[in-house]
């Protein structure tokens, strides 16, 4: 794949190092296709997007409280098959949750946010918002759903898209203090990416504030994910690698280290799924990565890093065929990567 002549310094991957395989405690599990997951500031609380039943939870001392409830739901995949509902996750501040949904028919699809209520106070509806915000479609482009990735960047809200196909969009919401808005279809990364679509994952660069997204491509080819850097204000893409990852649907840097962290759901191959340290390679001028796997795990979904380092992921898990099981997880790596 074509290397893009840009950001060889910024690009904050880390060099190959040793490792030690890191334990995972189980924080909750019962869940119903987990799908996203976001620190809160301050508190520390996590709260996930537990997806097929609808609602945001936060966990608090260990304990699940329900936030936000009743969001639509629909299904997605054709074999097998999830329900789905609110997705992505990001705080834009301590009380302002960012919640994109999965639950409705593209263009109908709403990026939402809300005022959280404090930890042991009733949950909110799914309609009580402070805003919602669709990309319906034209008649030349299609309108967009499933917003998968949500993350808070210096100048806007970025949101991973999963509906015009033929562009593969990451929208942006402007960012007017505890508001956002307007949203507007913003990089076409197909464009960039040598024809591989569905962008999922997506993280923020320390210190430069790039955005970094991960395309998934198709759940049918084996290890066509690439990882693509964009210049967040002006929309330039700066570095286009492969990763030889199936399909990625979580990035991370963790806080201490700066290390980047990937999830492959391995659709195809459920064996191969994990958690990965993407690591720099260079070799005659050419940069490109090195995935070392750290863990595996049974379709993960999500991640992201507390201020102390910890690392909480989400795991969809594996149901007994017919089975009423909810084998969804939120699972804690300690401090270190």
């Amino acid at each position: 794949m074509r290397v893009l002549k840009y950001l060889a310094v910024a690009l904050l991957l880390t060099a190959t190092t040793a490792y030690a395989q890191p334990e995972a405690e189980t924080v909750v599990d019962g869940l119903n296709n987990p799908c996203g997951v976001a620190i809160q500031p301050n508190t520390g609380h996590v709260f996930v997007a537990d997806s097929g039943a609808g609602r945001v939870i936060r966990v608090v001392d260990g304990k699940v409280e329900e936030v936000i409830t009743g969001f639509p739901s629909d299904v997605y995949g054709k074999g097998p098959k999830y329900n789905i509902g609110p997705l992505g996750l990001a705080f834009l501040n301590e009380n302002t949750l960012i919640v994109g949904g999965g639950g409705q028919s593209d263009g109908e699809e709403l990026l939402r946010s809300y005022e959280v209520p404090k930890a042991g106070e009733a949950a909110i509806a799914a309609d009580k918002m402070l805003a919602s915000h669709k990309l319906g479609g034209t008649d030349e482009i299609k309108g967009e759903g499933n917003f998968y990735g949500v993350v808070v960047a210096a100048n806007g809200v970025f949101v991973t898209c999963n509906g015009d196909d033929t562009k593969g969009w990451v929208a942006r919401a402007a960012v007017d203090g505890n508001k956002i808005g307007p949203f507007e279809r913003y990089i076409a990364t197909k464009d960039t990416t040598e024809e591989v679509d569905a962008p999922v994952a997506i993280a923020v660069m320390p210190k430069t504030g790039h955005i970094v997204v991960g395309q998934m491509g198709e759940i049918t080819k084996p290890n066509d994910g690439v990882l693509t850097f964009y210049n967040a204000k002006t929309k330039k893409a700066l570095l286009n690698l492969e990763t030889n990852l199936y399909d990625v649907t979580g990035l991370a840097y963790s806080p201490k280290k700066n290390r980047l962290y990937a999830l492959d759901f391995a659709w195809m191959a459920p064996a191969e799924a994990g958690l990965f340290r993407l690591d720099k390679k260079k070799k005659d001028g050419v940069q490109s990565i090195v995935n070392k796997k750290i863990l595996g795990l049974d379709k993960p979904t999500a991640l992201a890093f507390g201020a102390d380092g910890s690392l909480y992921i989400t795991v969809i898990g594996t149901a007994e065929e017919g089975s009423d099981a909810k084998p969804g997880k939120l699972i804690k790596l300690a401090p270190g990567l």
